[in-house]
């Protein structure tokens, strides 16, 4: 027997945006983060040439080898987020608020990072050892996206925002579902080394700015979000 999913919390039918500020709505403003989130990102690559960028390494970058099946799972990062932020704000509303306030602590941190202290990192193959779909579809990705602004990751950020959000969240919090969610922010967060976007320091880095807004979020009582 399929186990059906819960009734929407809202319905979003009879929503338009002169309606945003109306009690059952205004959560909604929460999802202006992601345009902010990547607007911003022409202003810091502007900004952040890689002549102003320090470069970021460890020993360990040296041990861990390029490979091109990595990039499915860092391209599943986005579906991650996205589909937490449709599940929560169709499910979980009081968890769907503390989830974007989780990624707009981080991501504003990790964004004063790179403004005042700019990294770059210097580990990506500059010859590929093997010619496949997935070495291009890399390449292509390498030019889309620099090797500037590097450090705290926010691959890894994001990785640990939505499983703190399932962890959080009533309808998720089973054995399995954790379990693979859990797997999934810890696939998502190795790609970043085997792809060379990311050095085992920008990962570590990651790690506080996480716990700083799990705090924000989950442990400390926050009577905005309860509006």
């Amino acid at each position: 027997m399929k186990r059906k999913l819960p009734q929407p919390q809202v319905d979003y039918r009879g929503f338009r945006l002169n309606k945003i500020n109306q009690p059952e709505y205004r959560h909604l403003k929460w999802l202006l983060l992601w345009p902010i989130y990547y607007l911003r990102y022409p202003f810091i690559e502007a900004l952040n040439t890689p002549e102003r960028c320090f470069p970021v390494s460890f020993w360990l970058d040296e041990k861990i080898p390029f490979h091109e099946s990595f990039f499915i799972a860092y391209q599943l990062w986005m579906v991650c987020l996205l589909g937490m932020t449709l599940y929560t704000v169709l499910y979980d509303i009081p968890s769907f608020k503390k989830y974007m306030k989780f990624l707009t602590i981080s991501f504003s941190i990790s964004t004063v990072v790179y403004l005042v202290f700019p990294t770059c990192q210097n580990l990506r193959p500059t010859v590929f050892e093997r010619d496949n779909i997935l070495t291009r579809l890399v390449q292509m990705m390498y030019q889309v996206d620099t090797n500037t602004n590097v450090c705290p990751s926010e691959h890894v950020i994001g990785a640990m925002a939505f499983l703190a959000a399932a962890i959080n969240t009533k309808s998720l919090r089973s054995a399995g579902k954790i379990t693979v969610i859990a797997a999934l922010a810890i696939i998502i967060s190795i790609s970043t080394l085997f792809l060379k976007q990311h050095s085992v320091v920008d990962v570590i880095a990651a790690m506080p700015v996480c716990m700083i807004a799990y705090y924000f979020c989950y442990c400390r009582k926050d009577k905005s979000l309860q509006k």
